[in-house]
């Protein structure tokens, strides 16, 4: 029996499960965010809370018979229809979770709700924060810095973004109407203290992929597949800026989502807004936003949105077209903990599996960063499995693979 074979995939009945929490608590709480976000109609409602009983009681259904995309979905899942969500994978139902959300407040038929963000709310609200100014204004401080050490920060500040997740604070409102799950993404960088250790820093080997000044030749590109919207976009996009700049990069390619999904992942407009909020900062942040924005008129900076990314798969899986957008890259830059997932594999790997063999599908060298945030982890060194499980205090020795309080940065050359 091969490695891959013996890793089972993650489902989501198992009990104390991280997967069967997201189904069982915050895919709940998110329902009746979104239900509370917009003066929804009574047909909206209705929809809301039919979901909310499927989800939590029922079994799951096909959609509707005038969803532009019933094919697509009854082949994607014919053999999981009237089943408990709780017995078919995780990675799966999620996904379906968020389509049948869509579909629940119009956003894809005809009338009033079509193409309305469910999720923007939330996303505006975090990028008006007085967080993003704080991290904004960070960025002149690091001006002074050498420039390596200013790159090792904008690959920290993309990094530890991912904890600036919209999903993950679901249901973990605080009395204030704040958020309360133990970390606020750039914290580390605007107080000076040193971010929290990575489970795995293969940091020197992605930069000896992208040295400065680049090299005679055929161009170099870079893509960077997208994952949340707001406070993790916008290091993302200043990591962009800096390779550009540097001349680590000759263009770069930012694949975000066609459409909402997962609470607060990247679309176009996501892409856009954070833009024009850099541009319109002071300072640093400012020249950095509007150097994003003229790349993105001359086209050193395009941004794509293949449906690919908001399938039930993972990449191992992906579209030829798409596989040959990555073919020939320098380097594909991978964010955040779903993009991790669809990378490896969604299943209960050793967290010694090889990082390298995993990814072997992927088409030309590719980097994670990641925060943790779901029990999928390889790559690591047994000794840290050691260390990591021994200071988890939970009597499992898992709690650190989704608390969010750690990193890591692997790459695959």
């Amino acid at each position: 029996m091969t490695e891959v074979d013996d890793a089972p995939v993650i489902v989501c009945g198992a009990p104390g499960s991280f997967a069967r929490s997201v189904l069982a608590e915050r895919h709940p709480a998110l329902i009746e965010q979104v239900r509370d976000a917009f003066p929804w109609s009574p047909e909206r409602h209705r929809a809301l809370d039919a979901l909310l009983r499927s989800s939590t009681e029922g079994v799951i259904e096909p959609l509707g018979p005038h969803a532009h995309d019933r094919e697509r979905w009854d082949a994607w899942g014919a053999e999981y229809f009237g089943r408990s969500w709780f017995h078919v994978p995780f990675l799966w139902a999620e996904s379906y979770f968020y389509r049948l959300l869509l579909e629940a407040v119009g956003y894809f038929g005809p009338g009033p709700w079509q193409g309305i963000d469910p999720f923007a709310p939330f996303k505006r609200a975090e990028l008006r924060g007085s967080l993003v100014d704080d991290e904004l204004a960070a960025l002149d401080v690091l001006a002074r810095r050498p420039v390596a050490e200013r790159a090792a920060a904008y690959l920290q500040g993309s990094l530890w973004g991912n904890r600036a997740d919209l999903s993950f604070t679901v249901g973990s409102r605080t009395a204030d109407g704040g958020t309360d799950d133990g970390s606020d993404g750039s914290t580390e960088a605007r107080s000076g203290e040193d971010p929290p250790p990575l489970v795995a820093d293969d940091s020197e080997v992605l930069w000896s992929l992208l040295p400065t000044g680049g090299s005679p030749g055929a161009a170099r590109t870079v893509h960077v597949i997208a994952d949340n919207s707001g406070r993790e976009l916008i290091p993302d996009l200043v990591l962009i800026d800096h390779l550009l700049a540097s001349g680590r990069a000759d263009d770069v390619v930012l694949h975000a989502k066609p459409y909402p999904y997962y609470v607060s992942d990247a679309t176009m407009t996501d892409v856009v807004d954070c833009a024009r909020r850099l541009a319109q900062a002071s300072g640093e942040a400012g020249e950095a936003g509007r150097r994003l924005w003229a790349a993105m008129g001359d086209g050193r900076l395009a941004v794509r949105a293949h449906g690919f990314f908001c399938a039930p798969f993972p990449y191992a899986e992906m579209p030829d077209e798409l596989r040959r957008q990555f073919d020939g890259a320098a380097l594909t830059i991978v964010k955040g903990d779903l993009n991790y997932r669809r990378l490896v594999g969604d299943r209960l790997w050793s967290p010694t599996t090889s990082f390298a063999g995993l990814t072997a599908h992927f088409p030309g060298p590719v980097a994670a960063l990641r925060t943790l945030k779901s029990d999928v982890i390889v790559g690591l060194e047994p000794r840290t499995v050691a260390r990591l499980e021994d200071a988890a205090g939970d009597g499992t020795g898992r709690a650190w693979r989704t608390s969010g309080t750690h990193g890591l940065v692997q790459v695959r050359t």
